[in-house]
């Protein structure tokens, strides 16, 4: 019986992270954008 993983998951794995970072980059981004434009329509005020 094999013990090591198959060749897939040294492409899947990485894959999936690599999805991970892209969905946090983004949706950090537009929580980043969204909170200046409370911080500017605050000082405007």
């Amino acid at each position: 019986m094999n013990t090591f993983p198959g060749p897939e998951h040294f492409i899947f794995i990485p894959g999936i992270l690599l999805v991970g970072i892209v969905i946090g980059y983004v949706l950090g981004g537009k929580s980043a954008r969204e909170n200046l434009e409370k911080k500017r329509r605050r000082l405007r005020e």
